[in-house]
């Protein structure tokens, strides 16, 4: 999430202003993502824009802090007609699977009966059952505070994504993991073994039930992945182990030329395994990491650099300097700084940090509630320093697509992205000023929104514009490796990331779909949590209507020049590699006004 392209400038300015002077101003925590006036609400994501750029809004919205105060504002919802969607403090999806009405008038007023339950304050109970090894938490606890938990007592989460700014429900809810074909897998919500939640009910029942699912409940098959449309998780119960220790070594030396001939083995070789793909450096970044014996030396930390807070003024800078690149068509200076960003995340390993504070070597071994989940911009008391992204500051702006592969079919997605890399390498810089591409692993899982066979999950990210009509440099390389994805090689998208394209057709890539959706008939008959947007997924419908400049953010794929930008000089064309696939492309000189 972001790339650092002047991370150790980040530093010197940052110390350079600590020495200074001494400050009283501290960093911004990440506000609520609900902001409410006397005529509604509105519900942003923590990037502050949803995909389509659309505000949420609601009438209202209530905090409860115990299952019972859930139980009866869902009942208040059916009582009174209204349609209901659960929030988390984070907010941190891109779709709007938490938007409960498209605001398409930037008028609060004009949203139908609707409320927010926001699960803010409803963290304060975490149960954990040493005899049984599981910890029952309530919906809201964030996952920081959850893994803090576990190892007090003993235990550890063995899975958990990378970045910690989720709560427990929220990251089930969307299928969210870290990386392992080992045991249980790298998925969090394979460790499940109950869900808790607050469904509506006849009026003899109060308009609102609790349904605790556990052991061999069908129904706990739909709740561990739910997207937030059966109803409101309340409780989540989770498997734990031993606490345990984790040894990891980077190797950032090796080259991409075999990529598809050794990810099955480095995931059965290495527990944690994960490989970053830098393809305009011809680079792959491997991650040896396994456990090793509770008292092997090392009390280190992971602390991806990423997700460190940064100096508000240069996380603006570097966003104004990647304005420049792209405004000035300048691929060579995204190569310079995505040459120079990966010469930082070497030299300091890439946020591992042996004793704590800084990167003196490998091995780093650490507890594995210190080495699995990192979020440190979240917490930061340092003076003037925010998230690289948070949309208050004129920091980063990106869109990130993740796409989710049979593990059989990953290989030929990298053969074809070589192919168009090989191309014109310059024209990758520009992810690889991010974080390349993110490669880790899944397990199979009884989830029905699960993945139904072991598989690999692609993260990039990429620049996104101020403004939506503003075409992206290389648009079209980006256009044409998701279309690969998701198209060609039948990727699964990841539910709380990517563009509103990668959705078309997933309601037919889950063997188990029609299991999913004859639960949530069961669960919410009334469709109290659906929304637009998720009938929209769920029934297989166009996510928006084809207009003007669709295309440019991945709300539709072009079939008109219009969809594109022209009057920028970017038209609709064909792929490169993948010929089907239509793209908006740059042509300084055009002359047919037919699709080539």
């Amino acid at each position: 999430m972001g790339g650092w392209l002047y991370w150790y400038l980040g530093i010197l300015i940052h110390t350079l202003q600590f020495s200074c002077s001494v400050r009283t101003v501290h960093g911004l925590i990440p506000q609520s993502p609900i902001q409410c006036s006397s005529s509604g609400c509105t519900l942003r994501n923590s990037y502050g824009a949803w995909g389509d750029r659309k505000d949420c809004s609601a009438l209202n919205v209530t905090y409860p802090t115990t299952e019972e105060q859930l139980r009866s504002a869902v009942s208040y919802a059916v009582r009174n007609n209204l349609k209901v969607k659960v929030v988390t403090r984070f907010s941190h999806t891109i779709p709007k699977l938490s938007c409960p009405h498209e605001n398409n008038n930037n008028n609060i007023n004009s949203s139908t009966a609707t409320l927010l339950i926001s699960t803010e304050k409803y963290d304060s109970r975490i149960e954990i059952d040493a005899a049984r090894m599981t910890a029952t938490v309530d919906a809201g606890v964030g996952l920081r505070q959850l893994i803090n938990a576990v190892e007090e007592a003993g235990f550890s989460l063995v899975a958990a994504p990378y970045w910690e700014g989720v709560t427990v429900a929220g990251l089930i809810s969307t299928g969210a993991h870290g990386s392992s074909w080992w045991g249980k897998g790298g998925s969090v919500h394979d460790h499940v073994v109950g869900v808790s939640v607050v469904v509506p009910a006849s009026k003899s029942e109060g308009y609102a039930k609790i349904l605790r699912l556990e052991g061999q409940d069908p129904m706990l098959n739909a709740a561990k992945v739910s997207l937030g449309v059966l109803g409101a998780i309340s409780k989540v119960k989770l498997s734990l182990e031993r606490r345990f220790k984790r040894s990891i070594t980077y190797n950032f030396t090796a080259e991409d030329d075999h990529i598809e001939d050794v990810y099955v083995d480095h995931a059965k070789m290495y527990e944690f395994a994960d490989l970053t793909w830098y393809p305009s450096r011809h680079t792959v970044v491997y991650r040896y990491d396994s456990r090793v014996p509770l008292n092997a030396s090392g009390d280190a930390v992971y602390d991806f650099i990423g997700f460190q807070a940064n100096s508000i003024l240069v996380s603006e800078s570097v966003r104004a300097a990647e304005k420049l690149l792209e405004s000035t068509r300048n691929a060579n200076g995204k190569c310079l700084t995505a040459s120079t960003t990966l010469g930082l995340k070497k030299l300091v390993g890439n946020g591992l940090k042996n004793n704590g504070q800084i990167f003196t070597g490998y091995p780093v071994v650490g507890y594995q509630g210190k080495m699995q989940t990192s979020g440190s911009c979240l917490y930061s008391s340092r003076f003037d320093t925010a998230c690289a992204w948070d949309p208050r500051i004129k920091g980063l702006f990106f869109y990130e697509s993740t796409a989710i592969f049979p593990a059989s079919k990953f290989g030929d997605f990298a053969g074809d992205v070589r192919k168009l890399r090989d191309l014109k390498p310059e024209n990758f810089c520009g992810v690889d000023n991010y974080n390349g591409l993110l490669i880790r692993f899944i397990k199979a899982s009884s989830a029905y929104l699960g993945q139904p066979e072991d598989s690999v999950v692609v993260d990039f990210n990429y620049y996104r514009g101020n403004d939506p009509s503003n075409p992206r440099l290389n648009q079209d390389v980006w256009e044409e490796v998701e279309q690969l994805a998701f198209f060609k090689h039948g990727a699964k998208p990841h539910w709380a990331k990517n563009r509103n394209i990668a959705f078309l057709g997933v309601n037919q890539k889950y063997p188990k779909f029609n299991m999913f959706i004859a639960a949530k008939k069961q669960m919410d008959p009334l469709n109290v949590f659906s929304s637009e947007w998720s009938d929209e997924i769920l029934y297989g419908q166009e996510l928006s209507e084809k207009v003007d400049g669709c295309a440019l953010e991945g709300l539709c794929i072009c079939s008109e020049h219009r969809h594109c930008s022209p009057q920028k000089g970017y038209y609709c064309s064909h792929g490169l590699v993948y010929k089907e696939a239509r793209v908006c492309r740059y042509l300084q000189s055009f002359i047919s006004s037919t699709i080539v």
